[in-house]
Parts: C-alpha cells; structure tokens; sequence
C-alpha cells in the first residue's frame, strides 16, 4: 500500500480488519466517550446503529464529530476514520438500513423493525479523514483526505 489512499483503501482496509470498531463521541460538556459498534459501509458513507435516547445519540447532537477505530490485528495493524455525523430516523432510511445497507439482523436489537422502533435511529457518517497503520506505524502509515 502506498503513502496515498484513496477512501475504497481505507473502506477495504477497515472491513479487512473487524466488523467492529470503536466509535468516540464528545458531549456537550467535553467529556468523551467510546463504544464499541459494528459500523456498515454504503457507497462512501458509513453507517451506524443508535438509540435515540443513547450516549452516542445525546454526544452527536451536541458535536457532530467522531472517530472511528478498527480493532488492531495481532501485528499491529489499524484504521482510524475521522469525520461528521448526523442522526437520521425517518421509516425510509431505516428500512433500507434493515433491508439493503446492514450484514446483520437488526432486529436483535430492535425487534419492532424497521416501521416499529420509534427510539432507533442511525448515525450517518460522513468521512473526512482516514489514517491505515500497519504494525502500530513502524511498517508504514497511510493517510486519506477528502
């Protein structure tokens, strides 16, 4: 991999490594927090499952930024995403995250589905900036901006 990515390397780089990545929000009264979600890519955007009422949800509205970091492999290896995200929770979008866009069943975590899950919403990411590691950055860093 060379010096420069484009957002297909870093999508590939990231799926390569986990389903699941650890998102950072900030709330409105600067204390961070992280997660772990198992984010899914449509085209350039990536997506992710929230509460409404959740943390992640609360943080989002306060400051639209995060981080994403993938889960390192054994020698070392990550990708970090950075960018804005917005709350979206109207019945289109969420049937086509349940239908089209998602590699598991939300249902296990909303059971209502789609046209019955009034506290579900989704986090819309919209990348800004990306950094592919291989061996904690002793083997190379890679970096994407939009």
């Amino acid at each position: 991999m060379s010096d420069a990515l484009n957002l297909t390397d870093v999508i590939e780089a990231a799926t390569a490594l986990s389903p699941w990545a650890h998102l950072a929000t900030v709330g409105a009264d600067g204390a961070p927090d992280v997660v772990p979600v198992h984010p899914c890519w449509e085209g350039e955007t990536m997506w992710v499952m929230v509460g409404l009422s959740s943390v992640k949800a609360r943080n989002v509205g306060a400051n639209p930024q995060v981080a994403l970091h993938w889960q390192v492999t054994e020698v070392g290896d990550g990708v970090e995403v950075w960018g804005s995200a917005a709350l979206v929770d109207d019945v289109e979008t969420k049937r086509r995250m349940w239908n089209e866009v998602f590699d598991y069943d939300l249902s296990a975590f909303s059971p209502g589905g789609p046209d019955d899950s009034p506290d579900t919403a989704f986090l819309k990411v919209t990348p800004e900036r990306a950094m592919v590691m291989r061996q904690y950055g002793m083997g190379g860093v890679s970096r994407w901006r939009a």
